[in-house]
């Protein structure tokens, strides 16, 4: 795996989102639907304000007692951390460890393009892998 690589290379493009209005039990259904960790939340503009994870749920919801009617709004994280779609995979590695985050949003000139998580990077080392074996 090439850590000067931009993260483009490895990032995935298609992104769920929620309304910030949309309840915190129907924001998990669709990520157990989907089998994702996060999703973002997007205004009536197609604005994306906000990222919801499972960590989010958990800490934010099931510790405090929160009712799962609970707006994704109340508790999603609105302040977010994001690279250029053109970053080294390397510093985006570093990034996320340094605020101890499993996702990051992409973006590219000043849009939300894509996600990049550790699932990414295992699913690239998987590919790489299999690609050396099957050499072999």
């Amino acid at each position: 795996m090439d850590m000067r690589a931009p993260v483009k290379v490895y990032m995935t493009k298609k992104l769920l989102g929620v309304k910030p209005d949309t309840t915190v039990q129907e924001a998990s259904k669709m990520m157990m639907e989907f089998e994702v960790g996060s999703l973002v939340v997007i205004d009536d503009e197609g604005k994306v304000v906000g990222f919801f994870t499972k960590s989010d749920i958990l800490r934010r919801v099931i510790v405090p007692g929160l009712p799962y009617t609970t707006p994704v709004k109340e508790i999603m994280t609105k302040n977010l951390i994001t690279v250029d779609a053109n970053t080294p995979l390397g510093e985006v590695l570093k990034k996320m460890a340094e605020h101890r985050i499993k996702h990051i949003l992409i973006e590219e000139e000043g849009k939300i393009v894509g996600i990049f998580t550790l699932s990414d990077l295992l699913e690239a080392s998987r590919r790489r892998l299999e690609t050396a074996i099957s050499t072999e």
